[in-house]
């Protein structure tokens, strides 16, 4: 744990947490619209935006590893894809409960932002079946790596088209045009949403240890079973390993 940072990034995430959401209770002022049930922007927004950043890092770690053919990319590719999914969820499950707050409705279906998002997810959803559909290791990791760059790349570009639409329900509320956030608002923000960035960093570096691990204790095993005489001198070589099981 020491050695990954984990011990100190897990410490950072719980204090800048608290911090985020103490500031959200006891110090920005209520939505003069949407009165307290606003204050779960700080959340969905934060678990929104965290989402869609590991997507596209899922994507770059995918460039990587078709570059190197280095297998910790496709592990760190794995991993961020997997808790940015997670983080999707989260996402959705307080969009929804702001929605029927505010609207009357659990969904809103002609909401560009919401449905847009809707199929983001729904399509790194597929990267599990699609993944694990192909059973050689080297194959799996290469196609898996070609579908989290074409993913990632369709992020950016759905966000930009959401962007421009027309119709839409949600605020824009980091528009200057608009007048944007108060100034304490947008503070709270930023620090709820360091925050939601930390525990995402903490999470992944968390499975990469798991992963790394139980990857290290599977080729300790085969080699105990293929050589069970030199127990005592197998351990200091296995190396990391960074596949993904």
């Amino acid at each position: 744990m020491s050695g990954s940072g984990l011990k100190a990034i897990s410490i950072a995430t719980v204090i800048t947490l608290i911090i985020g959401f103490g500031l959200v209770f006891f110090w920005t002022p209520m939505d003069a619209d949407q009165g307290f049930k606003q204050k779960i922007f700080y959340v969905h927004v934060p678990l929104s935006v965290v989402a869609l950043a590991g997507f596209i890092a899922g994507g770059v770690e995918g460039v990587r590893h078709l570059r190197s053919n280095n297998s910790r990319h496709d592990l760190n590719s794995y991993v961020f894809i997997h808790l940015s999914v997670v983080f999707g969820v989260g996402a959705l499950l307080t969009g929804a409960i702001w929605a029927k707050a505010s609207w009357g409705h659990w969904w809103v279906w002609d909401e560009p932002t919401l449905v847009s998002f809707l199929i983001v997810f729904l399509l790194y959803c597929t990267y599990y079946p699609f993944r694990y559909a192909i059973e050689d290791r080297n194959r799996q990791a290469r196609y898996a790596s070609v579908f989290a760059i074409t993913a990632g790349a369709f992020v950016p570009l759905n966000f930009m088209a959401v962007r421009m639409a027309d119709t839409i329900i949600h605020p824009r509320v980091f528009a200057t045009s608009e007048g944007g956030l108060p100034a304490s608002m947008l503070f709270t923000f930023l620090v709820c949403l360091l925050g939601i960035g930390l525990l995402w960093l903490t999470l992944v570096k968390l499975e990469q240890l798991g992963k790394r691990t139980s990857g290290q204790v599977s080729r300790l095993r085969r080699a105990l079973d293929a050589d069970p005489g030199r127990r005592g001198s197998v351990g200091g070589r296995i190396a990391p390993s960074g596949e993904v099981r």
